[in-house]
């Protein structure tokens, strides 16, 4: 055993005895029965292509150690020296001969599996440092290995404290700085062991392109979005001719605690002053809003009537926005719900708390009492949700990227409608609070890939997952959120496919899970959300340790097959609010084809240079916020054909909408009335056509409806 794999089992020992310490059952699951490999417990894998490589033959096979030993040894020095205190361990093995190799076969087949690297980060802090310090200039000898070791990379700097030493600069954009290990990684491995840039795989940045917008990662515009709503939150705090004052300000969109997959850029004409000359050619004609969640200052005064408080709620918030507009000539647009503040090219949509509104209500849906929230309950635990995920963004940056990479997955495999993104950011969560076996993921691959492990291998029917974002959970608050997750078991034992909810996160603030997962994903969504996660877990896995370079590999991460729904609706890809953030256009190869429909002129994703014509007014008004055509058409497909039909799309950007039909009938009638039920399915496919005339492009029909027994 080498010294570096005894430093490992002593890592693991460790590892083992905090299992046993913190976790249920004595760490019996994580010990012994969770699945521990290279892809899922380092942060970053490097693999290195040796074949035919003259200098590992040339170590000699006639030494007590063999030559691949002393390669992994060399390997292991040179990334030990170059990667300093930024890696927590690393391990390196090569294991030179195929699983399926014979001995008959012959020696020379012992070179070709690549040798594999697992780095562990030490932390991210260290991880994200530009610069390395190395040996101080008066030190002669060290700084001569210094500048032996680093070549033209090495550089002799005078720091803030007077020091004059050599050092190493890394420059990196903020929004790229998990790419630093990579670079140094790079330059190390070829400048001392002669390999060509090709042998040398690093799995760090291959799922970045699900992020991008266009070419660049739109999170980069995150520092001007938090400068304007802190200019935003100052003003409102300001306004003094109001009947009651502003006390608080929270932001509730995901934009603002960095785990929105496109955080919105600045949009010129979102603005407290424009010119119009200098609007671009490609200036969208749609603008996101922010949410922000405002409180006043308490009074007796306010109403005890529902729709009376929340007419009182809108007086303000249209007093709010004159108020705004008459002080720093900012536009505003209120209506009766919210009111929109436009400001240094963000559209910030305001709402009001009231703590008369927080009361839970419950409502009758056919035979079943369902309980869902008021407005203000509503309001109130997505600002405790947004406090929580903002604080975990702040200890763990590597969280928002790992978050950021599930939605896409979740939606690109058209899981929008029955996975909401709180859902996403809490599964994410969990991976970060309770890693064990594992140290907290300090890299996007390696997160993602323990998120879709989770997905894939929990026990969703007869455990809940409980999330203490804060640690401050109690025996009592385990032994609520128990009794909860029993009492949502037993009210389905007689039919599985009706337990509610078969997605059970448990938080501080709700500990019934009622929040985002009451009505999705029901047994039958989370039936096809496993699968997916495991088939995308498998891949991933494959990707990570064998020697496959192909980028389209690894884009299938993210392509979802469309031959597994029942029917295909198409869309117009230049009627999508944002086409750039269409990751791979959808075509449809098989089954009938029901109906096609011509674009429609009445909208369009960027304004056209007539439309930029006119007073900066006249422009502005033309600007549409929170116009999503996809919204409203699954809407109004869900409002005439609920009982019908399930639809499965991507609310990111995605060009198709998958249709899955809702199970009638009887298997006796399948004969007599299996051409009659074609039909009637090509009657209603031609209605949601009908529906979306001008949105939707192109629908296939490729399955029955199936009968029910």
């Amino acid at each position: 055993m080498t010294s570096v794999g005894f430093c490992e089992l002593q890592d693991e020992a460790a590892s083992t005895l905090q299992c046993m310490d913190k976790c249920g059952d004595g760490g019996f699951e994580e010990t012994f029965l969770t699945k521990i490999d290279f892809p899922a417990k380092y942060d970053y894998c490097v693999r290195l292509n040796l074949r035919g490589h003259t200098e590992v033959h040339a170590l000699g096979f006639c030494l007590d150690d063999e030559c691949w030993r002393l390669y992994e040894q060399k390997v292991h020095s040179l990334l030990n020296q170059g990667l300093v205190d930024r890696a927590k361990s690393i391990r390196v093995t090569w294991r030179n001969s195929p699983s399926e190799w014979n001995i008959e076969n012959g020696l020379a087949v012992l070179d070709r599996e690549p040798l594999l690297v697992g780095i562990s980060v030490s932390s991210l802090e260290k991880l994200f440092r530009i610069v390395d310090i190395g040996p101080n200039a008066e030190k002669k000898e060290e700084a001569l290995r210094f500048r032996k070791f680093w070549g033209e990379k090495a550089e002799l700097r005078r720091f803030k404290d007077g020091t004059i030493a050599e050092s190493t600069v890394w420059e990196s954009e903020q929004w790229t700085r998990h790419l630093i290990l990579k670079g140094i990684i790079e330059y190390v491995l070829l400048r001392h062991l002669s390999l060509s840039k090709e042998n040398v795989v690093q799995i760090v940045d291959q799922l970045d392109f699900s992020l991008l917008h266009g070419a660049k990662d739109l999170v980069s515009f995150s520092a001007s979005l938090l400068e304007a709503f802190e200019v935003l939150s100052k003003r409102l705090h300001l306004i003094e001719d109001i009947p009651l004052k502003i006390s608080s300000v929270q932001p509730l969109d995901s934009a603002f605690r960095f785990t929105s997959v496109f955080p919105p850029e600045p949009h010129p004409l979102a603005n407290e002053r424009h010119t119009v000359s200098r609007l671009h050619k490609l200036t969208p004609s749609c603008i996101q809003p922010l949410e922000v969640m405002i409180q006043l200052e308490g009074s007796g005064n306010w109403p005890m009537d529902h729709v009376a408080i929340e007419k009182t709620k809108s007086a303000f918030l249209i007093k709010i926005g004159e108020s705004l507009q008459n002080r720093w000539g900012m536009t505003c647009s209120a209506t009766e719900d919210d009111a929109d503040i436009f400001m240094s090219g963000y559209a910030f949509r305001l709402k009001i708390l009231h703590e008369r509104g927080l009361s839970l209500v419950k409502s009758e849906n056919g035979n079943k009492a369902k309980r869902v929230y008021s407005t203000d309950k509503m309001l109130f635990i997505r600002g405790q949700h947004a406090s929580m995920i903002n604080g975990l963004q702040g200890r763990y940056p590597v969280f928002g990227p790992v978050v950021r990479v599930a939605k896409r997955w979740a939606a690109s495999h058209l899981f929008s409608a029955c996975l909401v993104e709180e859902a996403v950011e809490l599964l994410v969560a969990y991976l970060f609070l309770k890693p064990l076996p594992f140290n907290v993921p300090c890299s996007r691959v390696t997160g993602f890939l323990r998120f879709l492990r989770l997905l894939a291998e929990y026990d969703w029917t007869f455990s809940a997952l409980v999330i203490d974002i804060n640690n401050d959970f109690g025996p009592e608050d385990f032994k609520l959120i128990n009794d909860n997750f029993v009492s949502s078991r037993k009210a389905s034992e007689e039919n599985v496919q009706n337990v509610n909810p078969a997605l059970f996160l448990a938080t501080a603030y709700d500990k019934a899970s009622e929040a985002w997962t009451t009505c999705s994903p029901n047994f039958t969504e989370l039936k096809r959300l496993v699968a997916y996660a495991r088939s995308s877990a498998n891949l991933l896995t494959k990707l990570i340790l064998e020697d496959q370079t192909d980028s389209c590999r690894w884009e299938c991460l993210f392509r979802t097959p469309l031959n597994n729904y029942d029917a295909v609706v198409l869309l117009h890809r230049q009627r999508l609010p944002y086409p750039r953030r269409l990751l791979f256009p959808s075509e449809v190869n098989r089954g009938r084809h029901v109906a096609r429909v011509n674009a429609s002129k009445a909208f369009g994703p960027f304004l056209v240079p007539e439309e930029m014509k006119g007073s900066s007014e006249e422009v502005k008004n033309k600007m549409m916020v929170d116009f999503d055509p996809l919204r409203c058409f699954v809407g109004d497909v869900e409002k005439e054909y609920s009982n019908k039909l399930k639809l499965w799309y991507d609310s990111l950007g995605g060009d198709a909408i998958g249709l899955t039909w809702e199970r009638v009938g009887s298997k006796k009638r399948e004969r007599e009335e299996a051409p009659e039920e074609e039909t009637d399915s090509i009657g209603v496919l031609k209605a949601v056509g009908e529906l979306g005339k001008g949105f939707v492009r192109d629908i296939y029909f490729l399955k029955a409806p199936r009968l029910m027994s």
